[in-house]
C-alpha cells in the first residue's frame, strides 16, 4: 500500500465521518452542548453507535494496514509506528465499549 493509497483511505474516513455528523443533526443533538455530552454514549440513539461502529472499525483496518505497511519498507520511526498501535488500542476500545451498549444484557 503507497502513500496514495493511504491518503485515499483518509478522504475516504472523512466522507464516513461527515456521515456521522449528518445523523447527529437528524438526531436533534445540540451542536452547543459540551464535547463530553457528544462522547457519552448514553446519549446517542443505536442507529448512531451503529454508524460509529463501523467508521471505528474501518479506521481500526485502515491502521492496520498503514502499520504494516510501514513495517514492510522499514523506513519509518519506532516512534510513529508506536503511535498508530496506540492509536488502534484506543480504537479497539471504542468499538468493545459500543459493541457492549449495542447488544442487550441476557439474563439466563
Amino acid at each position: 500500500m503507497g502513500m496514495a493509497d493511504i491518503e485515499r483511505k483518509g478522504f475516504a474516513l472523512a466522507r464516513q465521518k461527515g456521515i456521522l455528523s449528518t445523523i447527529a443533526k437528524s438526531q436533534h443533538e445540540d451542536p452547543g452542548a459540551p464535547m463530553n455530552a457528544q462522547n457519552d454514549l448514553s446519549m446517542k440513539t443505536n442507529d448512531v453507535l451503529r454508524v460509529e461502529l463501523e467508521v471505528f472499525r474501518q479506521e481500526h483496518r485502515d491502521l492496520d494496514e498503514a502499520i504494516s505497511a510501514l513495517v514492510e519498507r522499514g523506513i519509518s520511526d519506532q516512534l510513529t509506528i508506536q503511535r498508530l498501535k496506540k492509536q488502534k488500542l484506543r480504537l479497539k476500545d471504542k468499538i468493545a465499549h459500543i459493541e457492549d451498549r449495542l447488544t442487550p444484557d441476557i439474563i439466563a
